[in-house]
């Protein structure tokens, strides 16, 4: 085949052609959702090298996760036929960073067969660092540390570039951990994710001769996601860049939701003033979606100011109009759901390609217990499933033990949890003495106790906990059983030992304890809320049959699905709370690119809902519609309000009045409304 055949264009829309064919000097394809950015990126280099511009190993092709580069490699492959068996410059941004420091590792005084370590080892030697420098980590936690290392590395700081605020005084401690941590994988001939990139770019900055080698080399440079790219990502590409300066990045602005990864969208905002003359090619016809999901998107995503702007539309069907309902409850909203799936949805589309997707992983709760009620399969995607969270399992092994004290695996479980000073030994004694003497686990540790068989700091431990499960199970006979797992919660230390801990993953286990709460107040005692979480955890994990997908709007990213459901559109839910007090605007911004990434996932049919009133971190909120509801173009969307059942409806309400429900700021904006539609 001779390379000025182009047949393999003659499938592109005319601004696939222009970005495939613009081949010099560097260019941004803005690529909106569904409009087929990975063939235009694949057609690309295969169009590079049919072309004769370059080689194979002279083009650096560069992706998020090495399951896009296993799908480019073969997309390629099949483009070229037989003439690129093998791309060696293709991968993720680490795996081509790790391929070239082995070749320059002594720049950096490493060793070439340097030791890449993983999570775990840096956990562990996180935590031998905080052991010998006496630092307590139930207030620091050392995955919260590997974050913050990570954000410096990201940010391309070593320690001693690390500048930190005087009244921070975590941030000094954590940068004193830092350095320990550098010398420390230093010395082992070792780095981790992080060092791969830094690395580089320490390199690329300070031996003129080794950036010369590469910069020379790689003729065209391609870039997937560039909207996810972060400070030192960004740096690391522009090196490369200098000399040919034919970089083409691919990538939506509007799709940039990973600023807590370190992601920086002024990365693709600021394309033409990093590289002068560039070209801008958008890509607005969309393969995925009906015109009305992708003209709701368009027009709410249109309300945000940091962004390139586009709008997409499709040849496709004009589809049915996105559905928006208002639920008077959470509950409501997740039985309403299974029921529109259930009675409408059934027949025309298949489990596995419906989704609900949420903003808070708590939210899937509700869904989960409804599902299992109605036999309704369901995968969480990206997360775990409620009750088999370690937070949650933590809980409820506590209200196990106070209901029946012989269940040793829930005593195991709590007894140094929070830490107790009663550690694996002292529970090998206990549990070898139970065996001998035919006792529970409970009923062992008094025995050892009372004959001094415990070393005291233990004692002291078990002597507490134990006192605590016998004043507990006194509190559950007269107290209602939620309370009373509050208590537990309060005077176990468990919910301090959450709020206390610096560790990102403490907020959202708080939220999930405070779901917990919720859950408990639907059943009638203690002991029909145990059966329930024994029969929902023990359902088969491989369910036959077909499953609704569940998970977060973060986490369904890059899917597609025929319907997708997104529930909770409420202020302070999402936009998330807590989002906008830390980052104001700029996180308002990126929650409403969380919004149209939801609802670009839908190709046939989307269902956005809203309730009234939602138990939301141990009370009852009083809920205002989320403002991107208000942005959402009415001549798009379908209203289904069902008003006067609503009403009916809430006055059987047995959480919340009638009264105190229609003063609620939410159902006075429902009801103006309503007038108004009237």
């Amino acid at each position: 085949m001779k390379y000025s055949n182009l047949n393999y264009l003659k499938n592109l829309n005319e601004n696939q052609r222009k970005s495939v064919i613009n081949l010099d000097g560097p260019c941004l394809i803005v690529a909106g959702a569904g409009s087929g950015k990975t063939r235009v990126l694949t057609t690309r280099f295969a169009h590079i090298i049919k072309e004769r511009k370059a080689w194979p190993n002279q083009i650096l092709c560069v992706t998020f996760t090495n399951k896009a580069a296993r799908e480019m490699q073969v997309r390629v492959s099949k483009l070229l036929y037989k003439q690129a068996t093998a791309i060696p410059w293709l991968g993720t941004f680490h795996s081509i960073s790790a391929k070239i420091l082995r070749k320059h590792a002594a720049a950096v005084n490493l060793n070439s067969n340097f030791t890449i370590i993983d999570r775990d080892d840096q956990l562990r030697l996180i935590k031998n660092i905080c052991k010998a420098e006496n630092i307590n980590t139930k207030k620091l936690s050392p995955q919260f540390i590997i974050v913050r290392i990570d954000k410096w590395k990201n940010k391309g700081l070593y320690p001693k570039n690390v500048i930190t605020k005087k009244k921070d005084i975590w941030e000094r401690e954590i940068l004193n951990i830092y350095k320990i941590y550098q010398e420390k994988i230093l010395a082992f001939n070792a780095c981790d994710f992080g060092d791969l990139i830094l690395h580089c770019v320490s390199i690329f900055e300070n031996e003129q001769d080794i950036l010369d080698i590469y910069s020379n080399n790689f003729k065209y440079i391609l870039v997937d996601e560039y909207q996810d790219t972060n400070f030192i990502q960004s740096k690391w590409l522009n090196l490369l860049a200098k000399l040919h300066n034919n970089i083409c990045c691919v990538g939506d602005d509007d799709q940039s939701i990973y600023s807590w990864r370190g992601a920086e969208i002024k990365n693709f905002l600021n394309f033409d003033q990093l590289y002068k003359n560039s070209k801008k090619i958008k890509l607005e016809q969309n393969y995925r979606s009906t015109q009305n999901i992708l003209s709701a998107a368009s027009e709410l995503i249109s309300k945000n100011q940091g962004r390139v702007g586009k709008n997409l539309w499709t040849k496709g069907e004009e589809g049915e109009f996105v559905k928006l309902n208002c639920y008077k409850n959470g509950k409501d909203e997740a039985i309403n759901i299974s029921d529109i799936i259930e009675k409408k949805l059934k027949k025309k589309f298949s489990y596995n390609n419906t989704a609900i997707l949420v903003r808070a992983i708590f939210q899937t709760r509700e869904f989960e217990e409804r599902f299992l009620k109605i036999g309704i399969g369901y995968r969480i995607i990206g997360g775990t499933k409620f009750y088999e969270r370690s937070e949650i399992k933590d809980s409820v092994a506590y209200l196990r033990i106070i209901f029946q004290k012989k269940d040793d695996l829930a005593f195991e479980r709590i007894v140094n949890t929070p830490k107790r000073s009663v550690g694996d030994t002292t529970m090998k004694q206990i549990s070898e003495y139970a065996r001998k003497h035919g006792l529970c686990l409970e009923d062992a540790s008094l025995k050892m106790i009372e004959t001094n068989k415990i070393k005291p700091k233990a004692k002291i431990g078990l002597l507490r906990i134990l006192a605590l499960m016998t004043k507990w199970r006194k509190d559950l006979s007269t107290k209602k059983h939620v309370e009373v797992m509050q208590i537990i919660l309060d005077e176990s230390g468990y919910s301090e030992m959450l709020k206390n801990k610096k560790d990102i993953e403490s907020e959202g286990r708080l939220e999930n304890i405070k779901e917990l709460l919720r859950g408990l107040r639907e059943f009638e005692n203690l002991e029909s809320f145990l059966e329930h979480v024994a029969l929902a955890t023990s359902i088969d994990e491989d369910w036959k049959g077909e499953k609704i997908n569940l998970m977060t709007m973060h986490a369904a990213k890059g899917l597609e699905f025929d319907v997708v459901f997104l529930p909770g559109w409420e202020e302070g839910l999402f936009p998330h709370q807590k989002s906008l007090e830390e980052k104001g605007d700029a996180a308002l911004e990126e929650e409403r690119r969380l919004a149209y990434v939801g609802i670009t996932r839908a190709k046939k049919q989307a269902y956005i809902s809203f309730s009234m009133n939602r138990f939301y971190q141990g009370e009852w909120i009083e809920n205002l519609v989320s403002r991107f509801v208000e942005e959402l173009p009415k001549e798009n969307i379908e209203q289904n309000l069902a008003t006067e059942n609503l009403v009916d409806d809430f006055e059987f309400n047995q959480d919340i009045s009638f009264e105190e429900e229609i003063r609620s700021p939410g159902w006075l904006r429902l009801q103006k409304k309503l007038n108004e539609k009237k």
